[in-house]
């Protein structure tokens, strides 16, 4: 049974950054309707501006206001100057040019900082807390589930409950009857990709330092997670995105945990695949776009 907590207390911790990352896609499909394959790369992007930041100020704090506003310049301006030239109605070619956006933000990367990984500290103790002689979760992983709460909540009301959540939502689903009702479409879709990256780097500098450190490959397997993750809860819905990515690290950790971390790709490549045949919407999907 110990062992069995310890494993559930690990997975929740490492789902809740899944679940970040999956907001962050979460957030560019409910305002452009595609799926950025670039999010990773975006994210590790804004890593390495914290881990600059951070250590010309030693300020964890400041580094992690970069990391969200660098995100937020980032997903602007890759709308701005790369996505809106995309043609929309070609929805693979939206998908080659963000993995090829991938291809150029990593060589960056590598040119400015290096291939070699960049230990990044983190503002509270990993050590985990303990009842008796269970351990639980360290005051770090409180961290991470209050702040990904905190950015669920924040957006399941922006896209419910105000006027500017409900325009990027007619933006993607039907542009040409939201400029008739007076939304500037293109002004959504830039915040759209610019609150995406904001989330995305938020989430990447909650996870990195908590592996080898900074580095251009840093997110891509945390991306690959996110996504299953997102697709397992449904793109459209924000708590979907939380429930799956809670549910795919509890899922890797148990495999980890009772058998082979070897095994682990594959058992959530079998769930993406499950959920893809079974229920291609998301388990947490209830509205669907009014087909014409």
């Amino acid at each position: 049974m110990d062992r069995f907590i310890f494993l559930t207390i690990d997975g929740l911790a490492r789902g809740a950054v899944f679940a970040a990352f999956a907001l962050a896609l979460v957030l560019i499909w409910r305002g452009a309707r595609l799926v950025n394959f670039s999010q990773g790369a975006m994210a590790a992007a804004s890593t390495y501006v914290a881990y600059s930041v951070t250590n010309a100020t030693g300020s964890y704090w400041i580094g992690l206001v970069a990391a969200v506003l660098s995100g937020l310049a980032i997903g602007g301006l890759t709308e701005r100057l790369v996505m809106r030239w995309v043609d929309p109605t070609q929805h693979l070619n939206a998908v080659i040019v963000a993995l090829g956006l991938v291809l150029v933000i990593q060589a960056v990367l590598g040119v400015v900082y290096g291939s070699e990984y960049r230990p990044m500290d983190v503002p509270f103790s990993r050590s985990p807390l303990s009842i008796g002689d269970q351990a639980l979760l360290s005051p770090y992983d409180l961290f991470v589930f209050g702040t990904v709460l905190a950015v669920m909540l924040g957006l399941g009301y922006a896209f419910t409950r105000t006027d500017i959540g409900l325009k990027m939502r007619a933006a993607a689903f039907a542009p040409d009857m939201a400029r008739l009702l007076g939304v500037n479409v293109s002004r959504m879709l830039t915040l759209s990709w610019a609150l995406a990256g904001a989330v995305g780097g938020l989430a990447a500098l909650l996870v990195v330092p908590t592996e080898l450190g900074a580095h251009p490959h840093a997110t891509d397997l945390v991306f690959v997670y996110a996504f299953t993750a997102a697709v397992v809860g449904g793109l459209d819905s924000p708590i979907g995105a939380v429930v799956g990515g809670l549910g795919v690290g509890l899922v890797l950790s148990y495999v980890s945990g009772y058998s082979s971390s070897d095994l682990s790709a594959v058992v959530i490549l079998g769930l993406l695949i499950g959920v893809l045949l079974l229920r291609p919407s998301g388990l947490f999907s209830r509205a669907t776009a009014r087909q014409v």
